[in-house]
């Protein structure tokens, strides 16, 4: 394996980890995750909002 994947691969096992810690301690939450995707589909689909579509999830 090259260099570069190494490197991919420790820095993608270190997001996983942190990610779950961040979970356990409860840094990230259900609610911090369906606001997360709402703001993601906004950015994605500015358009639909324009044309008065609802993008909140669950409420």
């Amino acid at each position: 394996m090259s260099r570069w994947r190494w490197r991919s691969l420790i820095f993608l096992i270190y997001v996983v980890i942190g990610i779950y810690v961040a979970w356990v301690y409860d840094y990230i939450t259900p609610a911090v995750l369906r606001d997360v995707a709402e703001a993601l589909l906004a950015v994605f689909l500015w358009f639909l909002i324009l044309l008065g579509v609802d993008l909140h999830i669950g409420g």
